[in-house]
């Protein structure tokens, strides 16, 4: 079941944009998860002599590694204030 947002969503609200980023995150493993295992799948079950498919596990786990590091130590989620003109 997925969480429920008690108010309206805003992007302004630090809670909801941690939260949206963390999804975005859980969607991100979960796509790496499907295509990567699949490609190993493939790749075994075939006996493919696919040399550039460790190379690609690994660059998307370093792009895995640095999307939670951006949410975890980066990502600023302080009140953003209001612009007045």
């Amino acid at each position: 079941m997925p969480p429920r947002w008690p108010r309206k969503p805003d992007r302004k609200d630090p809670a909801y944009r941690k939260l949206d980023d963390r999804m975005n995150f859980a969607v991100h493993v979960a796509i790496f998860a499907a295509c990567n295992s699949g490609l190993w799948f493939f790749h075994n079950f075939l006996k493919t002599t696919w040399e550039w498919l460790p190379w690609v596990t690994a660059g998307w786990s370093v792009v895995l590694l640095v999307h939670l590091i951006y949410i975890v130590a980066i990502a600023n989620y302080s009140e953003i204030p209001s612009k007045s003109t």
